[in-house]
Formats: structure tokens, sequence, C-alpha cells
């Protein structure tokens, strides 16, 4: 099977500080990937750096055997909130319907048909009933419901999300796994930037940790294994018992 994803030698650095160094690896259709690593591994910038948003200093990243900017219509990108004005003036449908846009012609406006499209996305989600709302009034779990119903407007096949539990309630976080889950089993690809290593297995299909090179990617109950996540986190093995990690 051809891998969704292929990524080669990839390095990225910062005013001349390596952030990312020498990375390769693959990942086939359908999984639901969990990026880990500790503060400061390079997870958000691997990411950024996939999807153009921040230059490679070399490196290949193929998407289906293609570059980026041949199949950016059907990736999908959610930033961390931190990186999102919440304070701009746009309600939650119109939100949703920012993702249709990729599908439409040149200058072309959303119809009703844009619109039930991005309705049912946020039914799928559960926040149907905040159409009218301003974004800035949601919590933040409703945020990122939201703008992951966003994302199943673009019907994009790829989707990579930068910490998208970041305060977050319970329920959100529920819903929000749910869906991906779901999403992964009819076939789309998903890689989400994750920083609570409790449930990092419980949540995905496979784990790529990274501390600013690759340490391990594979399964999730391969990664997870103190003697390999203690190679990405200096052996911090008090810290990984807490978080519930196998012995």
């Amino acid at each position: 099977m051809k891998p969704v994803l292929h990524v080669s030698n990839l390095f990225v650095s910062y005013h001349g500080n390596d952030a990312i160094r020498n990375m390769s690896f693959s990942v086939k259709p359908g999984k639901l990937v969990g990026i880990i690593g500790p503060n400061g591994a390079g997870k958000s910038t691997m990411l950024k750096a996939l999807l153009n948003l921040i230059p490679k200093d070399k490196g290949e990243v193929l998407f289906n055997g293609k570059p980026f900017v041949e199949i950016r219509k059907s990736v999908a990108y959610l930033p961390q909130r931190s990186q999102i004005d919440w304070d701009f003036p746009i309600n939650v449908l119109d939100t949703v319907m920012i993702g249709t846009y990729p599908g439409l012609g040149f200058l072309k406006k959303p119809r009703k048909k844009e619109k039930e499209w991005a309705l049912q996305c946020l039914k799928e989600v559960g926040m149907d009933g905040f159409s009218k709302r301003q974004i800035g009034e949601l919590s933040g779990g409703q945020q990122q419901r939201v703008f992951l119903a966003r994302a199943l407007a673009q019907k994009a096949d790829i989707l990579f999300l930068d910490e998208p539990f970041v305060g977050v309630d319970i329920l959100s976080e529920e819903t929000i796994i749910r869906i991906l889950k779901k999403l992964t089993s009819m076939g789309k690809t998903i890689f989400v930037v994750h920083h609570d290593l409790s449930k990092a297995n419980e949540y995905f299909d496979q784990l790529l940790l990274l501390n600013k090179e690759l340490i391990h990617f594979g399964d999730a109950n391969i990664v997870f294994q103190k003697e390999i996540l203690a190679k990405a986190y200096s052996g911090q093995f008090s810290f990984l018992e807490e978080m519930g990690v196998n012995a």
C-alpha cells in the first residue's frame, strides 16, 4: 500500500539552531497517529514544515507521492488555540463554512448546499445548536469542536491537529477522539500533536516519538514502553511512571 505521507531526511532550523534533524518515516492510509515528545522537541515545528508553513533546510515530503502544493485541498490543518484570533467577529456557522471554500470555484460563494453541509458537520461534533454564536463566546472545548467541524466540511483526506485537547473539557475531548477514530475507520489519515502521555496508548493507532530527531515510530503499544519513551524524555522514569507508562 502506497504511503499517504512519506518523509525523507527532513531538516529544519531556527536562527542556525537545529529544530528537526534527519527525520524519515512513512505512514499508511487510515491511521490515527499521535506525535509525542517533551516540550521543545519540535512537534509543532515538524508539522508546520510538512505543510510548508515554515521553510525546510532540506528533505523530501510527499503526500500520496506528490508534493504538498499539488494536494493541499485534500489536507486540513487545525492550529494550536493560541494561534487563533478568538475575537474575530465571525459566528460558528460561517467559521465552518470556510471549510467548504477549497471545493468552490474561483470567486464563487457558498450556497445552500454548502450551508447544509456545514450544519451537518456541526451536528457531527455536537455543536449544531450553536450555529449563530460568535466563536469567541464558546468554551475552549466547544471552539475546538467547531474547528474540527470546519476540517470535516473541507472533506479532507488528511488532517493535522496541533494539540487539539489543550484547554478542553473531558466531554469535548471524548467527542473529538470518537470522531477522529470514526474518520480513520473511513480511510482518512490523521496526525495529532499530543502532550498527555497517559492517554496516548489508548487514543492512537501509531505513535511518532521525537526529540528534535525521530526516536521511534510504530504501533502505539510498541512505542508506549518506558525504555523507548525514556530515550526522548531524558530518562525521566518517575515522570513516566506517574503518566502510567508500562515498565
